[in-house]
C-alpha cells in the first residue's frame, strides 16, 4: 500500500496492469520420500517449528532451508502467503537457521547438493534434478502440482500475477509494449520463460 501512496504523494497517478501468472514451486533432492506438504506445514518448516524431515513424513534428517534474500519480491511473497498464511495480522519470520540464496541458480545448486534442503523458486527457474512436491491448501485437501493449468484454474495454492505499473494511463509507445506483451506473440514468449500466460 505504501507504494501508490508515495507514487501519489508525488504527483504520479500508478495504473496496475497484469501481464502474466507464476507458481512457486517447492524445491527438494531428488532422493526425497515427501511427496506433498501443506501450506500450514510449509509454514511451520520456514519458521522453524519443523526442524526434521521425519515430523512431515520423511527420514529422520534435519532439514536445511532455504530462501531467496530478503530484497526478493518472491522472498516477501512467500513470507506472506505461505509464512503468515495470508494473514496480514501475523508478525512470524523466516527462521533465523534460513540459507539466503542470492538467485534462484542458488537455490537449484544447493538443492541439487544437499539432501536435506527444501526451498522456493518460480516454476520457470527448477529444473529438471531437483524433485518438486505438490501442495496442498489446507489437510484433507487435494495435493496440486504447480503447472500452467493449475495456475490458471486456481488450484495450486501458491501462485501470483505478475503486474506492470504506468504512471497514468499508458500512451504512445508504453501502450504499443503493454498490447504487444498481451498479444499472442507476447504470451508465447511468457510461456516460453517458464510463466503463465493469461489466455
Amino acid at each position: 500500500e505504501e507504494e501508490p501512496a508515495n507514487a501519489q504523494a508525488n504527483g504520479i497517478e500508478p495504473v496496475e496492469h497484469i501481464v502474466a501468472g507464476e507458481a512457486i514451486a517447492i524445491v527438494v533432492h531428488p532422493t526425497k520420500s515427501v511427496e506433498g506438504l501443506t501450506i500450514a506445514q510449509l509454514s511451520d518448516l520456514f519458521s522453524g517449528k519443523i526442524t526434521n524431515w521425519s515430523e512431515v513424513g520423511g527420514e529422520n534428517r534435519p532439514i536445511v532451508l532455504l530462501s531467496r534474500e530478503s530484497n526478493s519480491g518472491t522472498h516477501v511473497f512467500f513470507l506472506e502467503q505461505v509464512v503468515r498464511q495470508g494473514d496480514g495480522d501475523d508478525n512470524t519470520l523466516f527462521s533465523p537457521d534460513t540459507l539466503l540464496m542470492p538467485s534462484s541458480e542458488g537455490i537449484s545448486a544447493e538443492v541439487r547438493e544437499n539432501p536435506n534442503a527444501i526451498g522456493y523458486d518460480g516454476l520457470g527457474y527448477v529444473t529438471g534434478d531437483q524433485k518438486v512436491v505438490a501442495v496442498a491448501s489446507a489437510e484433507g485437501g487435494s495435493y496440486v502440482m504447480p503447472t500452467v493449468e493449475t495456475v490458471k484454474d486456481g488450484s495450486y495454492p501458491i501462485a501470483r500475477g505478475l503486474y506492470i505499473y504506468t504512471a497514468g494511463e499508458p500512451q504512445g509507445p508504453i501502450l504499443e509494449y503493454l498490447n504487444w506483451i498481451l498479444s499472442p506473440e507476447g504470451q508465447a514468449i511468457v510461456l516460453d520463460l517458464g510463466f503463465v500466460p493469461l489466455q
